[in-house]
């Protein structure tokens, strides 16, 4: 068996000046061994589709819903602009996030009563061990309430 993993995303103008709320799907599927180089290539095509088109569907039925924002102390965590993932044809060179700025990240997020599920949610990984150097960073700067 291969696996297949096909993803989607779409980043589109928000209500905030110089602002977009990004839209992501994804999926992992099995394929079976001994495919032709045809076969395959077809497969990836109709699953690709799939994901690409389950995402239009969504934005064009009106069923999305604003991202919640996350309740904060007296800073503005939950405030920045833009979206934090990279951009198309743009390489993360920044690497992973150290453990001692997981750390005080997660340090600073206790304190103002954020959980690590949240910041994972803000910048769309499934853990904050996934976040990129920058990432943790700017977390890290919008706790201490400098601008990012």
């Amino acid at each position: 068996m291969l696996k297949l993993n096909a993803s989607y995303s779409k980043k589109v103008p928000a209500e905030t000046e110089y602002s977009s709320q990004s839209y992501h799907a994804s999926i992992e599927v099995e394929i079976p061994d001994g495919l032709t180089a045809e076969q395959l290539q077809s497969r990836i095509h109709e699953t690709f589709d799939l994901v690409r088109n389950s995402v239009e569907t969504e934005l064009h039925s009106g069923n999305c819903t604003a991202v919640q924002q996350i309740p904060q102390s007296s800073q503005s965590y939950s405030g920045g602009k833009g979206s934090y993932g990279k951009g198309k044809g743009s390489q993360n060179v920044d690497g992973p996030a150290s453990p001692k700025q997981i750390k005080y990240l997660l340090d600073l997020a206790r304190d103002a009563r954020v959980t690590p599920q949240q910041i994972a949610a803000r910048f769309r990984v499934n853990s904050v061990e996934e976040l990129s150097r920058n990432q943790c960073s700017l977390a890290i700067n919008e706790f201490n309430g400098k601008a990012a």
